[in-house]
């Protein structure tokens, strides 16, 4: 008799200790405890006291409560590529990444089924969305703004409800088709080409303008223009090329005509070239003279008979024809042929008259 008692309080006290270890459980530091009484975690309309476990060990009843453990950990979870067409008819695909956590560890567990995957549904439809609301511009460009209404969005349906926070959406690639994509970069190309253009231009015009201060400052003296062609030579040379092309300018050649023209000093090149100045318009002078006189002097020829035969012709030239008449520098007469003596020269000024049959 006393074995049978000894045996029976042996299972109780086994029973009791594997009640006992059923009954403890432990909570982790980023866990929370739901503990269901009955099925029951709210009690007319609130929350049943002692319903949520915060960590460390706890008790339950066995058999009587059911403890169910929610992370409170930042979850990661990614959106596979969502196809879509943007504001601007160009078709794109999406894909982003979501952070969320669990705010409302009853709510998470009470009002949807698997949390997890209800967040990634709605993250895929709002992505949907939110491409067909924005244009392609947008989407390069402005990913923040597309994050923040993103996130808006999906935080909208999921916080309240089900007691899930969205604490940031980023949108990790936009995949754009490859027409598009040389489009895009002939664009930027023509773009770049434009601007190198426009600056071309602006460097050819800032350079004309210092061209053109050089050369006014150059024509105020001609020797820097020497100086400059010089200094282009050694530059030049030091190529050490074996053929050298070198345009001379007349102001050059004048340079070195005016400096030919006076002794080459210093001190007397202003007086010497101002004398060469004079005796050039006196000289001038003269000559507009003697012509003048010239001019008024009337021929040496008194009459027709006064002119000789022509020699080598059988008989002269009709007296009324009209006659050559020498320059008066030579003071001779005569009467020329239709073709030129050998020995003849033709004067400017010189009038020659040919007559009949030569």
């Amino acid at each position: 008799m006393e074995a049978v008692v000894l045996v029976i309080l042996l299972v109780v006290l086994v029973g009791g200790l594997m009640g006992l270890a059923s009954s403890i459980r432990i909570v982790q530091q980023y866990e929370h405890g739901i503990v269901f009484r009955f099925g029951q975690v709210q009690r007319g309309g609130q929350l049943r006291p002692g319903a949520v476990r915060a960590p460390g060990i706890t008790a339950i009843v066995p058999i009587v409560e059911r403890m169910q453990k929610v992370s409170r950990q930042t979850v990661t979870m990614g959106v596979p590529g969502q196809d879509g067409i943007t504001q601007d008819n160009v078709s794109v695909r999406v894909d982003a990444v979501v952070y969320f956590r669990v705010i409302d560890p009853v709510k998470a567990i009470v009002n949807v089924q698997n949390y997890g995957y209800a967040v990634s549904q709605v993250a895929q439809t709002s992505l949907r969305s939110v491409i067909g609301q924005a244009d392609m511009q947008e989407l390069l460009g402005e990913r923040a703004k597309i994050n923040t209404r993103l996130r808006a969005i999906i935080d909208e349906i999921t916080e309240g409800p089900w007691g899930i926070r969205i604490e940031m959406v980023e949108i990790k690639d936009v995949s754009l088709p490859e027409g598009m994509k040389r489009s895009m970069a002939r664009q930027a190309e023509a773009e770049r080409e434009r601007r190198a253009r426009i600056i071309t231009a602006d460097g050819e015009f800032q350079a004309s303008k210092r061209l053109a201060a050089a050369a006014e400052i150059m024509s105020q003296d001609p020797a820097a223009l020497q100086l400059r062609l010089l200094q282009t030579v050694v530059e030049v040379s030091a190529e050490k090329n074996s053929t050298l092309v070198m345009p001379l300018p007349v102001e050059i050649l004048r340079f070195f005509e005016r400096a030919a023209g006076g002794p080459g000093k210093s001190g007397e090149g202003d007086g010497e070239g101002e004398k060469a100045r004079l005796d050039l318009g006196a000289r001038l002078a003269k000559a507009e003279e003697e012509l003048a006189k010239a001019a008024e002097t009337p021929s040496a020829l008194q009459s027709a008979e006064d002119v000789p035969p022509v020699i080598g012709l059988d008989e002269p030239k009709p007296r009324d024809e009209a006659q050559a008449v020498r320059p008066p520098s030579g003071e001779q007469h005569g009467i020329t042929s239709g073709k030129p003596q050998p020995g003849d020269e033709t004067q400017p000024g010189d009038e020659t008259q040919t007559g009949g049959g030569a």
